[in-house]
């Protein structure tokens, strides 16, 4: 059964509307006396909820209502419009209803804080629920290839998975961080400014200079190398440590720590931490290659110096899994080189033992440099060699970079797409570009696939448990259990990994192993 709800807002009652097979309505739309109401419809008829966004769970999970299944209609738009060569033009809702009337969508709103603008509306002319029945409804006849129907039920997943993550939050000791910071940084301003430790780094940078320097000026930095015989073309960190100059040392440390302060300092304290977690706002398939993005916050990138403020809560731990090798392995599978993706886990290792005389370094460039299309220096070389030993799997890459560079659309395993060439890329350079960038598409927007497979199926086997997935980061999920159901939970983890894999490839040799180690914090390896 299918069930579409609009949760309504401001005075606008909730409503759910069921719905036939194909989509069309099987009744008139019906009120809600609450949002609480929809977990007795969970109960009695555990439906695919057909939502608008992942914030229109959010406002079920407010309300204490989780459900089983979804299907999102904002993100399989998404997946539709980069289907049909169009990626990047307006799926919302709104955009979606108006191609269904033959008009022209305009661009899709920006998130606010809370959701779109006019909370679960579209303005007094229109009706969302009707909106969000009729485009479900176009929707479903465009879903009958298999993969893309499992890409769909992927990605709407991943929408619940990404506001319960928000709910519950991940487990973060603001004492611990602002210890962290204090070792790092020296004791908080408090007024503001500059810590201690940067503004020493600061004045030594000047020092050496001869004459005060602001680090934080990419223009100021550059004249005062000028200025001392050193013509740099940018500040990053490669080009300053070709430099002879004393003030490169504390420059490099002054940014390192300046990146740090200004990403995940006290002002993100403050901002993002409250009653002992950190909420993040994913945004599903934020990325071209289906790969998630945040709203604030870095999610995506919690640096190690800050990974001590992790923590476990008392009497829980923390079960932390990363994906080994994961796109080598994907292309392992996609182009049935299965010699690619030996059984064991460090696949570089493997990899290097049989082919590059035990050098783990050499083989890790060769593959990354297969799949991102380097092919100068030391990296071309290795890749001959794979291209000898691996034929098929090179051929997968090279296909992929050839339709790149004809203008043409590559799609991942279950059919997500990749943006259609702009004007211009039918020069020599940007066509390569451009083929470097489709060589990568198709492995890496596979294994986004496998990780979105993953977090459903790993939904699934806790959902009756107390634990939860609390992180994700590409190929790696953290969950936060009770102390005594960790081992348990560690292999709940290891089969979702089994069965993701076997869900997108079939019955392939190539293994995706998760190795999972509990943990009572985040910086524990």
């Amino acid at each position: 059964m299918r069930i579409a709800l609009d949760p309504g807002g401001r005075d606008a009652p909730a409503r759910v509307q069921r719905l036939c097979d194909d989509g069309t309505p099987a009744g008139a739309p019906e009120p809600l006396p609450h949002l609480r109401a929809v977990a007795d419809l969970e109960r009695e008829h555990a439906p695919r909820w057909v939502l608008a966004r992942p914030r229109t769970y959010r406002a079920l999970l407010d309300a204490g209502v989780r459900v089983g299944r979804a299907h999102d209609v904002e993100l399989v738009e998404g997946i539709l419009v980069g289907a049909d060569g169009r990626s990047g033009e307006p799926h919302g809702l709104a955009a979606a209803a108006a191609r269904l009337a033959g008009r022209v969508p305009d661009p899709d709103p920006p998130l606010d804080d809370d959701g779109p603008p006019a909370l679960f509306t579209t303005g007094p002319e229109r009706d969302e629920l009707a909106d969000v029945v009729a485009v479900h409804a176009a929707q479903l006849p465009r879903l009958t290839d298999p993969r893309l129907r499992l890409l769909a039920a992927a990605e709407s997943a991943g929408g619940l998975v990404a506001e319960e993550m928000r709910a519950h939050g991940l487990p973060w000791r603001a004492d611990v961080h602002d210890a962290l910071l204090t070792e790092l940084l020296g004791p908080r301003p408090v007024l503001g400014g500059r810590p201690p430790k940067l503004a020493a780094l600061a004045a030594q940078v000047g020092s050496a200079f001869g004459r005060e320097v602001n680090p934080d000026s990419p223009a100021e930095v550059l004249r005062a190398f000028a200025r001392a015989g050193h013509e740099l073309t940018t500040t990053r960190a490669w080009e300053l440590r070709g430099v002879d100059h004393p003030a490169v040392a504390p420059l490099l440390a002054y940014k390192e720590l300046a990146r740090l302060h200004a990403a995940h300092g006290w002002a993100w304290l403050d901002t993002w931490v409250r009653d002992g977690r950190f909420h993040p706002e994913y945004v599903v398939g934020g990325v071209v290659s289906g790969r998630w993005a945040t709203r604030g916050g870095g999610a995506l990138q919690i640096p190690r110096p800050v990974r001590a403020a992790v923590r476990a809560d008392p009497g829980w731990a923390l079960v932390v899994a990363d994906a080994a090798q994961l796109e080598p392995r994907v292309l392992a599978a996609l182009s049935g080189d299965h010699a690619l993706a030996p059984g064991e886990y460090d696949l570089y290792t493997a990899l290097a033992a049989r082919e590059f005389g035990g050098d783990r370094g050499r083989a890790k460039l060769a593959l990354l440099s297969a799949m991102y299309g380097a092919s100068g220096g030391q990296a071309g070389e290795l890749v001959v060699r794979l291209r000898q030993r691996f034929p098929w799997a090179m051929a997968y890459v090279d296909g992929a970079a050839r339709a790149g560079e004809q203008g043409r659309l590559v799609r991942s395993h279950l059919g997500r797409t990749c943006p259609p060439a702009r004007p211009g890329d039918e020069e020599p350079a940007a066509a390569r570009a451009r083929g470097r960038f489709t060589r990568n598409f198709v492995v890496q927007a596979t294994a986004a696939e496998w990780a979105l497979v993953l977090l459903a199926e790993l939904r699934l086997l806790l959902r009756d448990g107390p634990a939860e997935l609390v992180f994700f980061q590409h190929d790696e999920v953290l969950l936060h259990a009770p102390a005594a159901l960790a081992p348990a939970v560690a292999e709940a983890v290891s089969a979702a990994a089994d069965t993701a894999g076997r869900r997108l490839f079939g019955d392939t040799p190539v293994r995706f192993p998760l190795q999972a180690r509990v943990v009572d914090g985040y910086d524990e390896r």
